[in-house]
């Protein structure tokens, strides 16, 4: 696989998560299809869907952007290969632990700093009752500072090891569908069991009441710091 096709492998695969993320959208805003998951009794602010969306394709391009183009630079350092099913499942594992450990105290940061929390991350707050695509309505700095833990997370993997490439579409296709999910304010069954893993409610109530929760893809860092909150 040349090195055009990696970078074009993951504009690809975030392209179908986020269009997965729109069409979640659509079932959430425009059908009764997810209502007995529904974790809030508020309605979902429908009307502002099409007032959001040039901050989330702003958003959207970036991503795409930093993630094609750092593909494509990654590529000799990369391992193309399928390889152990293990080594990549380790990879996957460690680059969400380092990624989650960065975006708690960067998160915790925001809510902290009055600076940051007013003119930055108030813009993301705006969504009291989340829907999936509102994980892209943020503020440009804050998406890509929030980007550090995960370039942290794959240059340690280097520093022992080449960066395994499905390694590194499996974490991001994970990592993007998690965080669709949990800004859907729809729990689901299924996701509820799953160990240490942040269920929708975890975030959905730091949206709700603008306090604690501060950890993204599991909860051990929000228990370990006491900055666990559930209304």
């Amino acid at each position: 696989m040349t090195r055009e096709w990696v970078a074009i492998g993951t504009v690809i695969m975030l392209l179908g998560s986020n269009l997965f993320g729109l069409v979640y959208s659509m079932l959430v805003l425009k059908t009764k299809f997810f209502d007995s998951f529904v974790i809030q009794e508020k309605p979902y602010q429908k009307s502002i869907f099409s007032k959001r969306m040039p901050l989330f394709l702003f958003n959207f391009i970036l991503l795409l952007s930093v993630s094609g183009v750092g593909a494509y630079f990654l590529y000799d350092l990369m391992e193309i290969s399928w390889t152990s099913w293990w080594i990549i499942a380790l990879q996957v594992l460690f680059a969400f632990i380092i990624d989650d450990f960065w975006f708690y105290f960067y998160h915790k940061w925001l809510h902290e700093n009055k600076f940051m929390l007013k003119h930055v991350h108030s813009i993301h707050h705006r969504a009291t009752k989340p829907f999936p695509l509102e994980y892209l309505y943020v503020h440009p700095l804050e998406w890509m500072m929030g980007m550090i833990g995960v370039v942290f997370a794959f240059a340690v993997i280097l520093i022992f090891m080449p960066i395994n490439l499905y390694a590194f579409w499996i974490f991001g296709l994970l990592r993007n569908l998690h965080e669709i999910h949990i800004h859907s304010d729809i729990e689901m069954p299924f996701f509820s069991k799953i160990p240490l893993l942040s269920k929708t409610k975890h975030h959905d109530d730091h949206h709700a009441y603008l306090k604690g929760n501060y950890a993204s893809t599991f909860v051990w860092m929000d228990r370990i710091f006491r900055t666990n909150f559930y209304k």
